[in-house]
């Protein structure tokens, strides 16, 4: 099968990977363009593009897929089928009417719950019993697609948005890879519609919503500090300063909305309902610290306030 690959970032690499491990001729690998990264701001290329380069696939990073010029290149490749995962720029109809045998999506939830953008940090914060992932056709509407397969997974209390998005980009490599093998086989993926009374969006995600409201829920709380593991980090006060909130589990207890109410192994802080147990945490300039090494190196005391 000829595939052109569309993707960015590291959720898409373990997808590619499978797939050139699978035997599939990769005849272009589509992935946007270097950006500037780090301290010095240097160009960085993607993931995807590492990736490609370590196999000497046929890498092209247009600024978007609309000009003429750029949907010639992508024809001449003669490429059946078109493959995407978070690849970042829309897919114009005509692309998508190049591939003979379609043009399929890796997305990071359980459609047509959490369309969009951030469905893996939304399925956190809303508290799903689970998550998974969708292989669908891809359409001109976001995420709108006829679903081909899913996988499910539950979501533990010990989740993050890192340890989740791990896991599913191994399970749509997986379910890729049995895809293409059975378009292969048959010539064509059957695909059931999704039920739009059943759609959710899972929009961005905002920088403001980081910050901790210490009225809320102990549970609410930990869902917001896990989802926000590792970009953007949630967010609290403590002695006038940002500190950053990496991993808190939710606990039964009674204390002052923000009060350290507890020191033995973790900081335990009073929340508008329960006790939130954080064990990660990190002050502005420091490294990120367990909470008994913030505890010595802070000198924290019972009775003081985050806020």
């Amino acid at each position: 099968m000829k595939i052109i690959f569309a993707g960015t970032p590291e959720f898409a690499v373990p997808a590619l990977a499978a797939l050139i491990q699978a035997g599939h001729e990769i005849t272009m690998v589509l992935t946007q363009p270097d950006r500037p990264a780090g301290r010095g701001m240097q160009l960085k290329a993607s993931p995807i593009k590492v990736l490609a380069s370590q196999h000497n696939l046929n890498v092209f990073q247009p600024e978007s897929l609309k000009p003429a010029e750029v949907q010639m290149q992508i024809a001449a490749t003669q490429a059946d089928v078109m493959i995407v995962a978070a690849y970042g720029l829309i897919i114009p109809t005509p692309v998508l009417n190049i591939f003979t045998k379609g043009c399929y999506n890796i997305h990071a939830s359980l459609l047509p719950r959490w369309r969009g953008a951030a469905p893996i940090h939304r399925a956190l914060l809303a508290g799903d019993a689970e998550t998974g992932v969708t292989i669908m056709e891809v359409v001109p509407a976001l995420d709108a697609g006829a679903m081909v397969s899913k996988g499910a997974l539950p979501i533990m209390e010990s989740d993050t948005t890192q340890t989740l998005h791990d896991k599913l980009s191994k399970i749509g490599a997986d379910l890729m890879v049995k895809a293409m093998s059975s378009l292969v086989a048959n010539g064509v993926l059957p695909s059931v519609q999704q039920d739009e009374s059943l759609v959710t969006y899972a929009h961005k995600l905002e920088k403001s919503e980081s910050a901790i409201d210490w009225r809320k829920s102990a549970v609410e709380i930990s869902r917001q500090v896990r989802a926000f593991n590792p970009f953007p980090v949630a967010t609290a006060q403590f002695r006038g300063e940002t500190c950053r909130i990496w991993f808190a589990k939710a606990q039964k207890g009674k204390a002052k909305v923000g009060e350290i109410a507890g020191l033995e192994g973790s900081i335990l802080l009073g929340c508008g309902d329960g006790v939130l147990q954080v064990t990660e945490l990190q002050m502005p300039s420091g490294k990120r610290q367990t909470a008994q090494q913030f505890v010595q190196g802070q000198h924290v005391k019972l009775g003081e306030f985050f806020s």
